[in-house]
């Protein structure tokens, strides 16, 4: 008997039994679809007509400049930030205190001493050890990539100071930046010269476009390897330390650094809330790392992205928007030395219900939409798809589109609790140009595509804190029960 002579109900069963129990994943509703349009609308026009994002970021980043982990600097930009979220009139403002290291950078220098002089412009990496007092002098051996170290023969490298020259490709739209390529040098090169017995490490710039600005950035020292200092040289004089010694010549060089490591200091995310008329334990966080590297102002990395944040609530709240659920502001402290902001608000607050999560760490240019990750694979497209539907309400702001990616590296730590985590998209073809150098000054920031990141931040935490279903969950359930993040002292440092 073939089972399409079967009686219909039969042949239905039959298949949903093969195929095994079908999964319906929340949509919006018809209602939902009317209203939330509408809502965006409104969030633009006035977000648009009453700009605050610039006015925030000028008074953290003139105001009080750049702000590395551990210094006072960073201190007061808590302080600034708890006070203006309280002036904006939101609930439950408040500091929650992390402890941060302290890498201090000090004096430096580098001077090209043969086969003549020549000041070069250097930048510390981030948790290098000093030189001596006297400085170290010695002559440069540069390689191209890991590949080429690894071919020389320690005598070559030895009691030298090994230049790391590897070429970032310019930015693509559909590549990106070329910063994934050449990031590593700059965390694991002085560990890698360490081992085949070099003095120092000089690493070319993680950019793909200098005039003469060397960028720095953070470091790490492998275990068991010697540790020798290490600093960023800018691409110009990466390249000509390459030209001499295509030449025959040997540059020789001296480098003087007076880092220090001083220890743990206080510090603190800071956190604001509108909370949610309905369902106020779930949480839907938007943000960005409130500290910096200690050079420029730290206005594109991340001063814009903690002001988009701490704008788009001030948005919501002058609006009279109160979502069903929670939105919080969280700037985490410590992202650029360790990220032990977000590691220790993951550990003290696993134990909520966070549906989703947006950071913004990428600049405050021309937003083209969210990337998205979540723990469980079953829940990213319909994720997806319902963030593309968000983005498509926002069409005043430019072609906007969600997509599968990386989030953010302090959002990111909210995965393993069942959060869609989700990092803001902006054309970053400029981004790198300035990253982590004395450039990164608030001139470099568009007041009007600052403040449209913001929008989108509202329109999305807005419709993600108020729909019926969260998020990439199936129709009428909970979201995943939370994976708990142990709270060791790693964790909380």
């Amino acid at each position: 008997m073939s089972i399409f002579s079967w009686p219909r109900g039969w042949a239905v069963g039959f298949v949903v039994m093969m195929m095994g129990p079908v999964v319906s994943y929340g949509q919006f509703t018809a209602q939902e679809r009317q209203r939330y349009p509408e809502v965006a609308a409104s969030i633009i026009q006035h977000g648009r007509k009453n700009p605050q994002a610039h006015q925030y970021l000028q008074e953290l980043c003139d105001g009080i400049g750049n702000r590395i982990s551990g210094s006072e600097s960073l201190n007061r930009a808590v302080e600034w930030a708890v006070a203006s979220m309280e002036k904006a009139g939101h609930e439950n403002v408040r500091p929650e205190p992390v402890a941060v290291n302290y890498w201090f950078r000090g004096n430096e220098s580098c001077e090209l001493l043969a086969p003549r002089t020549k000041s070069m412009s250097i930048l510390g990496l981030g948790g290098s050890i000093a030189t001596p007092s006297e400085g170290l002098e010695a002559e440069v051996i540069v390689v191209d990539s890991k590949d080429e170290l690894d071919k020389l023969p320690d005598d070559a490298i030895r009691g030298k100071i090994v230049v790391f020259n590897p070429t970032m490709p310019p930015y693509s739209d559909e590549r990106g930046s070329g910063y994934g390529a050449v990031v590593a040098y700059r965390t694991n090169g002085a560990s890698w010269a360490a081992q085949r017995g070099a003095i120092a490490a000089l690493v070319r710039s993680a950019t793909a476009y200098s005039l003469n600005s060397p960028h720095t950035g953070a470091m790490r020292y492998a275990p068991d390897v010697p540790k020798i200092p290490t600093a960023a040289i800018t691409i110009e004089d990466a390249l000509l330390l390459k030209r001499l010694q295509q030449r025959g010549i040997t540059p020789r060089v001296k480098l003087t650094m007076s880092a220090e490591d001083r220890g743990d200091k206080p510090s603190a995310n800071v956190l604001a809330e509108i909370v949610g008329s309905e369902l106020p334990e779930e949480v839907v966080v938007i943000g960005g790392h409130i500290d910096s590297w200690d050079v420029g102002q730290g206005a594109q990395d991340d001063g814009a992205g903690c002001v988009a944040a701490m704008e788009a609530l001030r948005i919501l709240r002058t609006m009279g928007l109160k979502p069903r659920r929670t939105i919080r502001v969280v700037l985490w402290t410590d992202e650029e030395r360790g990220g032990a902001g977000a590691k220790a608000y993951a550990a003290k607050h696993q134990q909520e219900r966070h549906i989703a999560g947006i950071e913004s760490d990428s600049g405050g240019f021309v937003p083209t939409g969210l990337s998205l990750e979540v723990a469980e694979p079953r829940r990213e497209q319909p994720a997806i798809d319902q963030t593309n539907e968000i983005m498509s309400w926002m069409s005043p702001l430019g072609r906007l589109a969600a997509k599968a990616g990386g989030s953010g590296a302090d959002v990111s730590k909210l995965k393993p609790l069942g959060t869609v985590c989700m990092g803001l998209q902006v054309d970053g073809r400029l981004y790198f140009n300035t990253h982590h150098t004395e450039a990164d000054t608030v001139d470099k920031v568009d007041p009007d595509q600052l403040q449209d990141c913001a929008i989108v931040l509202a329109v999305a935490a807005y419709v993600l804190a108020d729909m019926k279903s969260p998020v990439g969950s199936e129709a009428g359930a909970d979201v995943p029960s939370a994976l708990v993040v142990p709270a060791t002292p790693a964790t909380l440092r």
